[in-house]
């Protein structure tokens, strides 16, 4: 089906990639230099790493889907911080959107031709040595107090802490689906399941029965959430780079029932590999890696 070609998930795992300067400099120099000030901002490598693959899964996914030539994709962001592609006309994927995330050793990018997309990782480690009960009693104001009750009564430390972290990425992917931002009342939003599957969302107490949700682990003591969902409940900001908020119900129940498909390791040097001018990474920036 033509239309599932709009539905990607890829992943790049950044802790395999151990870059020198120049190595750095040359992947850093396929992205348009008005991308570069938002990588090299960062103090940390790390962080650059992580800045870095970010943008060249956006550039390399939009080129491979839309089949827009690389200097004239224009990728933006919403006052909220949610990219956005700018001035596309997409007649196949008539509501195109995308979302990233980065935490810990991974980066992932998944996009959308019709819902609203988002994505979440979280690396499940407390930074610092404070205990878990102390790191989670931070955060349990985000959360409904049947989630809360489920969270502290899951079990061990790590189960208690495993628990947390799978809500809080769930939580995380639907409002940045949306588009909205950290001001989104998180405690708002309740989410239950049947052992991590069949997920579903209540917003004030109402089920959104137009949203769907899914859970991966990743090596490494990592999760990834997908949303996926209607666009008529976007911010008002993010409603305006999209170029439908309604559907008839065809089209739309078309877009919701798509295939979520795993999500695909890519590897740096690939990525700089479908840049233009035959740009490559040198061979040292090759990467390895194994499915999870």
């Amino acid at each position: 089906m033509e239309m599932e070609k709009g539905v990607k998930r890829w992943l790049v795992n950044t802790s395999q990639w151990d870059p020198s300067p120049h190595e750095f400099s040359i992947a850093m120099s396929v992205l348009p230099p008005q991308q570069h000030s938002s990588i090299t901002r960062f103090l940390k490598i790390e962080d650059r790493k992580r800045a870095l693959v970010s943008r060249l899964l956006q550039y390399a996914l939009v080129h491979q889907i839309i089949g827009i030539p690389f200097d004239e994709i224009a990728i933006n962001r919403t006052d909220e911080g949610k990219p956005y592609l700018e001035r596309h006309q997409s007649v196949k994927f008539p509501n195109f959107n995308f979302n990233v995330s980065h935490h810990g050793d991974y980066v992932a990018i998944a996009s959308e031709p019709i819902c609203l997309v988002g994505l979440d990782i979280v690396s499940c480690f407390i930074p610092g040595k404070e205990a878990v009960s102390d790191y989670i009693h931070n955060f349990s104001s985000y959360f409904s107090s049947s989630e809360w009750e489920n969270i502290i009564n899951a079990g061990s430390d790590d189960d208690v802490l495993d628990t947390f972290f799978r809500y809080w990425c769930l939580k995380e992917a639907f409002v940045k689906a949306l588009g909205t931002g950290v001001g989104y009342k998180l405690d708002h939003v309740e989410f239950h399941h049947e052992d991590w599957t069949d997920i579903c969302i209540k917003v004030d107490g109402d089920v959104l029965n137009d949203w769907d949700f899914w859970l991966f682990e990743l090596q490494g003591r990592h999760r990834i959430a997908v949303a996926r969902g209607h666009p008529r409940i976007a911010s008002e900001n993010y409603k305006k780079t999209l170029k439908h908020t309604q559907f008839d119900n065809d089209l739309y129940k078309l877009g919701f029932h798509l295939p979520n498909p795993m999500f695909v390791m890519r590897t740096v040097e690939e990525l700089c590999s479908l840049f233009p001018h035959g740009v490559k990474c040198p061979n040292s920036v090759m990467t390895s890696y194994q499915w999870w």
